[in-house]
């Protein structure tokens, strides 16, 4: 059973995401419309994926309740890792760093 289309979503882009989407549309054999609505709906359900619910058995449960109660450890590198600047801080277009 199909339903009526009733919703429109208008976006403004510029010209070369335009061009990137029709060709991307053309490769994949659908419209720009059907490309998308199909890309966005997966990366919005890839998005909340993590927020739904889900369930587990009495093992697995025992398993990630114990987890959670773990104290934090320090991880040996890890806040060194995340706070050190990486190449997507640096600006390879000529702007200034960040």
């Amino acid at each position: 059973m199909s339903t009526a289309k009733d919703e429109r979503l208008h976006l403004r882009l510029e010209p070369a995401h335009k061009a990137l989407l029709e060709a991307a549309s053309s490769a994949s054999g659908s419209t720009v419309s059907a490309f998308v609505l199909r890309t966005a709906t997966e990366a919005a359900a890839d998005i909340l994926a993590d927020r739904r619910v889900f369930v587990l058995d009495e093992a697995g449960w025992q398993a990630f309740d114990h987890a959670l109660e773990r104290p934090a450890a320090e991880v040996a590198g890890l806040r060194e890792l995340l706070t050190a600047p990486t190449v997507l801080d640096r600006s390879e277009l000529g702007r200034a760093d960040r």
